[in-house]
């Protein structure tokens, strides 16, 4: 692993963001569950080191994804709803801190560095989504008190459609491009299954 991926996440200036400390809920799920469930979406060494790829690729291009995420969710009243305040009109505010929050993500997605931390911030950001946490770690009171669960699943084409043209922006071959695709597209996959796991009884997940 290349030195930059030894690197801590750089989002610790972000309000909210909160990998790697004490606040961050333990993942029920176990080291074995964990790779069994990586080794159900064919995730492996190629797609960590595509990954890493596509975090130098993509370091200088986060805010561009994310005026296309936001654009999408903007146009779509079905979900930009779920930030809108207590007025019922979007709270700039609100949107513009998961907007920091979603954008460190990227950055820790693609540094691929799925330990036991990286793990456990990954149910804490479900928890987030759902009515155990959803609102508090802005403070806002919004009028939903939940992101219905079938978004998370249904995210992962956005997310994922939209992010090639930012990864062959840097000159690479098509098949390196490809390879971040594909890898970028397994590590969504695998962030909506262990988002929706707060949504779902222990026994059932």
């Amino acid at each position: 692993m290349s030195a930059q991926m030894n690197e801590a996440p750089s989002g610790s200036a972000i309000a909210g963001y909160t990998y790697g400390s004490n606040e961050v809920a333990r993942s029920p799920m176990s080291d074995v569950e964990f790779r069994e469930l990586k080794a159900s979406l064919l995730f492996g060494d190629a797609d960590v080191k595509a990954l890493e790829m596509a975090h130098g690729v993509l370091a200088d291009q986060v805010e561009d994804v994310l005026d296309v995420w936001y654009g999408f969710v903007g146009s779509s009243a079905h979900l930009v709803k779920y930030f809108a305040g207590a007025n019922g009109e979007p709270d700039p505010a609100y949107l513009g801190a998961v907007r920091k929050r979603f954008g460190a993500w990227i950055m820790d997605t693609t540094r691929a560095a799925y330990d036991r931390k990286w793990l456990d911030y990954q149910y804490e950001i479900g928890l987030r989504h759902t009515r155990l946490k959803k609102n508090r770690t802005d403070g806002v009171a919004s009028v939903s008190d939940v992101i219905h669960m079938r978004y998370l699943i249904a995210f992962i084409v956005p997310l994922t459609v939209t992010m090639r043209p930012f990864l062959a922006r840097k000159g690479h071959s098509t098949a390196e491009v490809e390879a971040m695709h594909s890898a970028w597209f397994k590590a969504v996959t695998l962030t909506a299954a262990l988002w929706t796991q707060p949504y779902v009884p222990a026994a059932d997940y």
